[in-house]
Formats: structure tokens, C-alpha cells, sequence
């Protein structure tokens, strides 16, 4: 048996989001791996102390260290743990989050250098991510996708006799989920029977803005908050298009997610987005904080039923790719 250090942000007790240490993580421990995490703790500082003291306490009794490795405030994290398993000589392998992070390698180059060059491998989750490391001299590089468990999401029958709109991130600014809010205004003028819900924790003061944007347009919207993932499946039964308005962006599971359930998606073409959907194929695109453009869009797939039929069978057979069936043999190749 492997064991494995993931050190990361396992934070969905406190109402976050499940990110990968905790869908990887048990993935990786279902195919027989032996997982130890850090950390669960809220606060920054405590967190960081218990990825420390965690690196520390397993560096001789793992084979490998797994970081989620991020563009912001998280990127130090990476660096401390990166270096620290480097004096322990363990094994260590980020593993690449966020559509930022091509900024921050060339904005502290220095520091990127110490992490990627001295990495095991780093793992890319998509080839948006490969391509970007690759360019900037990192040779040490292995394209793994995000994965999700395909026969968990079944698809059910969509009614297009007005939109329903389907948003699922955090909310948070580079997210842009004012946007979504600005889309569904105009989507109303033409179609006043549309309805929209926004799935997901609050994360900064972007909510209180679509708070206020809501109220001064006196429109409804359903906010649900965080939801489990059996939830919002459930929940995705009412809605017959899905929207992504991320300024920045990577492979977002939810999109991923969302063609599994046979949704038609629209989504900004940003970051990695164009080197996972192409337009008038397997979604819809349109440039960063266009509303205009996306609600031309939702009012296409209105008018041509066709095409969302299209659009969700091309993104039923690319999700096919991301079945965690198909991509644990790449870890296992890899980790073993």
C-alpha cells in the first residue's frame, strides 16, 4: 500500500465548497491508497501551522506529498510546504489549481521556480494549465484531468418553454456573479416566465452587491446557498441551462458536471475555458462580462431547439473523458 500527504484546504465542514482534496482524496483512497490531510482548520494561521506541523510529523511514512497548489493567498502555502518537504526529502507533487496561476508564475518567477523545478511532477488538470508551464520552462509536467464519478449524474428530460438558469460557484468577485443576475434582467424582458437560481457559499462582498442589484431591480432569484452535490443534481432537474461568468477560470467541475447532467452550457471563454468547450459545439462562449452576448445566446438556444440538443450530446461524450473509472489509472500509474 501507497501512503499519501494531501495538503490542501479541506475546509466543506466549515460551509465551503468540496474541492480536491476531499473529491481526489477519496478517490484516491477507494482505489487503495492510504490518505492522510491537511488541513481542516478555519483560520489562515492554524492552517498553516497544522500543514507544517502534519509535513513533519509523516514526511518518513509517505511516498508522496500532494499539494493543491493556487494563484493567491494559498500559492504560500505551497511554497512553504514544497520547500519544507524538499529539507525532508520527501517527494512532493502540486498539483495545479486556478486560471490565474499563469500570472503568478511569471509574477513571482523566483519563488514558482522553487516549487516546479524541485517538484516530483506537477500535475496539471488541464491542458489550458500544461501549455501555460510548459511555456514558461517547466518540463517536469503531466496532464491529469479533474474527474467526477459519470454514473452519479443522470440526465432528465428539459422543457424549453422558457429559460431556467442554473449558476453553481461561491460566491466570490472573480467569479463574476453579478453577471448572472445582470444576464437574467434582460433574459425577463423577453421572457418574463424565466426563472434563475444561484447555487453556492458567500464568499466576499460580491453577494451584497447582487443583493442590492436584485432589490433596485426588483427581480426574484433563488439563492440556495451551499448545497451538497446530491443536492443540487436534484435540484438541476428544474433548469434547462446552465451559466458560467467567471472572470478567471481553470476546468471547473461544475461545468463539467453540469454536461454530465445534459445541461447546455454558456460560459466566458476565459483562462482554460477554450481549451475545454468550443463554441456552437459541446456550449456557447462569450467574452468576459459580456452580458449582452450571453443573452443572446440563451435566446439562440430558445429559438433553436436543436442546438441545445446538440450542445448537450457533444458535452456527454467529452465528459466521458473526466470518469474517474478512465483517470485513476493515470494516478495509479503515476503514484505506484
Amino acid at each position: 500500500m501507497k501512503y499519501l500527504l494531501y495538503v490542501g484546504n479541506k475546509l466543506s465542514n466549515h460551509g465551503y465548497t468540496f474541492t480536491s482534496i476531499e473529491t481526489l482524496g477519496v478517490f484516491l483512497e477507494n482505489a487503495g491508497f492510504h490518505v492522510f490531510y491537511a488541513s481542516s482548520k478555519k483560520n489562515k494561521i492554524a492552517r498553516m501551522f497544522e500543514m507544517i506541523i502534519k509535513t513533519f510529523k509523516y514526511a518518513r511514512k509517505v511516498d508522496y506529498v500532494l499539494i493543491d497548489t493556487y494563484s493567491t493567498k494559498n500559492f504560500w502555502y505551497a511554497f512553504i510546504i514544497s520547500q519544507l518537504c524538499r529539507l525532508l526529502r520527501v517527494k512532493y507533487i502540486p498539483k495545479l489549481h486556478g486560471g490565474n496561476l499563469p500570472d503568478r508564475i511569471i509574477k513571482s518567477k523566483f519563488f514558482s521556480d522553487l516549487i516546479f523545478n524541485n517538484a516530483y511532477i506537477n500535475i496539471a488538470p488541464s491542458n489550458y494549465l500544461y501549455e501555460s508551464f510548459k511555456k514558461n520552462g517547466y518540463t517536469n509536467i503531466k496532464y491529469i484531468p479533474n474527474t467526477i464519478e459519470v454514473k452519479l449524474y443522470k440526465e432528465s428530460i428539459k422543457k424549453y418553454d422558457a429559460p431556467r438558469l442554473l449558476w453553481v460557484r461561491s460566491f466570490v468577485s472573480i467569479y463574476n456573479p453579478l453577471m448572472a443576475v445582470k444576464v437574467y434582467v434582460k433574459i425577463l424582458q423577453l421572457f418574463p416566465d424565466a426563472k434563475i437560481c444561484m447555487v453556492g457559499p458567500v464568499k466576499d462582498d460580491s453577494f451584497s452587491k447582487i443583493l442590492r442589484f436584485v432589490k433596485n431591480n426588483n427581480v426574484e432569484v433563488l439563492f440556495t446557498g451551499k448545497l451538497s452535490k446530491e443536492e443540487w443534481i436534484e435540484l438541476s432537474k428544474e433548469y434547462n441551462m446552465f451559466i458560467n461568468t467567471t472572470h478567471f477560470d481553470n476546468t471547473p467541475i461544475s461545468v463539467i458536471e453540469s454536461m454530465a447532467l445534459g445541461l447546455p452550457v454558456i460560459s466566458t471563454n476565459v483562462g482554460g475555458i477554450p481549451y475545454l468547450l468550443k463554441h456552437d459545439y459541446n456550449a456557447l462562449l462569450v467574452n468576459d462580462n459580456d452580458v449582452e452576448d450571453m443573452t443572446n445566446q440563451i435566446i439562440r438556444l430558445m429559438k433553436e431547439p436543436k442546438l441545445s440538443t446538440t450542445l448537450s450530446e457533444n458535452g456527454k461524450q467529452l465528459i466521458k473523458n473526466f470518469d474517474w473509472d478512465i483517470v485513476k489509472n493515470q494516478w495509479i500509474e503515476l503514484l505506484i
